[in-house]
C-alpha cells in the first residue's frame, strides 16, 4: 500500500474517532440486550429490563460524538487531493494508521 502524507488534524480526528468508538463498544457490551424491556427466550436469553434513561442518554452521546468525528474525517479537504483508487487506498490506510504506529526511527 502506498504511503500517504495525512495532515495532522486528519490523523488526530481519526484517533479521536477510534477512541470514542472503542468507548462506545465497551459501554455497549454492558447494556441489556434490548433497549426496551423485553421477555427473554426460554433457553437462550434472560429478560431484558431495557436501558435506564441514563444508559440511553450516554449511548446517544456516544453516537452523536461518533457522527461528529466521522463527519469531520470524511469531509476533510484532504480527500479532494486524491481520486479513484488512491482515495480508497488512503481512506483504508487512515483507518489503520494508528494500528501499527510505533516509535519513530
Amino acid at each position: 500500500m502506498p504511503a500517504f502524507d495525512f495532515p495532522q488534524d486528519l490523523l488526530d480526528a481519526q484517533a479521536a474517532l477510534d477512541e470514542v468508538q472503542a468507548e462506545h463498544d465497551q459501554f455497549a457490551q454492558l447494556l441489556p440486550w434490548s433497549a426496551e424491556p423485553m421477555p427473554g427466550s426460554k433457553s437462550k436469553k434472560a429478560d431484558s429490563p431495557g436501558y435506564t434513561p441514563e444508559q440511553a442518554e450516554r449511548l446517544a452521546g456516544y453516537r452523536a460524538r461518533i457522527l461528529e468525528r466521522t463527519t469531520f474525517v470524511i469531509t476533510h479537504p484532504y480527500w479532494t487531493t486524491l481520486s479513484g483508487p488512491d482515495r480508497v487506498a488512503a481512506r483504508t490506510a487512515l483507518k489503520h494508521v494508528h494500528d501499527t504506529a510505533g516509535p519513530a526511527a
